[in-house]
C-alpha cells in the first residue's frame, strides 16, 4: 500500500456511500460544533504548488480529519495518523506540509463547524464521476470547503455544492 511517504499513514479506500457513511459518519458529525485550528497541504516547494495526491489534513480541537482521493471513485478517510511537522519521504519528490495555502482554506481556521456532510455526484448523462464522493465541511455564513475527486487527486471547492452534488447530512 503506497502511504505517500508519511510515516503511520495508512490510508484505507472506499468507493461505496453506505460504507463510508457507516466507517466515518459518526465521527465525522462529532466534529460539529469544534474550531478548524490547523489545515494542511502537501506542498512541493521547488514549484510553490500544492502537490494534489497527497492527504488534506484539517485540525478541530483535539481532533485530525485527513481526507484523501484518488482513481476516478477512491476516497480515503484517516484519523489523527498524519505527523504533520515530519516532511512526507516520497522518492522523486521534495516536499512538504504548508499552512499557509490557499487563502480560502486558512480563512477557515478559527471557524466552528456548523455541519459536515457526505456528497454524492450525479451528473446528467451518467458521467465518469457519478456516484463519486466527496466530504463537505460547512462553517455557515463563514464559508465551507469540500474535498472533492479531481479525478485521482484532491480538489478543494470553496463555493457551495452544484445541485449535481447530492447532500447526505451526518449523522
Amino acid at each position: 500500500m503506497f502511504d505517500f511517504g508519511i510515516a503511520g499513514y495508512r490510508p484505507r479506500w472506499l468507493t461505496d456511500l453506505a460504507e463510508i457513511r457507516r466507517e466515518h459518519g459518526d465521527r465525522l458529525a462529532a466534529l460539529v460544533g469544534r474550531r478548524l485550528t490547523t489545515t494542511r497541504l502537501m506542498w512541493d516547494p521547488d514549484r510553490d504548488e500544492w502537490w494534489s495526491d497527497g492527504p488534506v489534513v484539517l485540525g478541530f480541537e483535539e481532533e485530525q480529519v485527513e481526507v484523501n482521493h484518488q482513481k476516478f471513485d477512491e476516497v480515503s478517510i484517516t484519523w489523527n495518523s498524519v505527523d504533520i511537522g515530519r516532511a512526507p519521504a516520497v522518492e522523486g519528490f521534495h516536499l512538504g506540509w504548508r499552512g499557509d495555502a490557499p487563502h480560502e482554506l486558512v480563512a477557515l481556521c478559527g471557524r466552528r463547524l456548523s455541519s459536515v456532510a457526505l456528497l454524492q455526484w450525479h451528473g446528467e448523462d451518467r458521467d465518469v464521476a457519478d456516484d463519486t464522493c466527496a466530504v463537505c465541511f460547512d462553517f455557515g455564513s463563514d464559508g465551507s470547503v469540500t474535498v472533492a475527486n479531481g479525478l485521482d487527486e484532491n480538489h478543494l471547492d470553496f463555493t457551495v455544492p452544484e445541485p449535481r452534488w447530492r447532500r447526505h447530512s451526518l449523522p
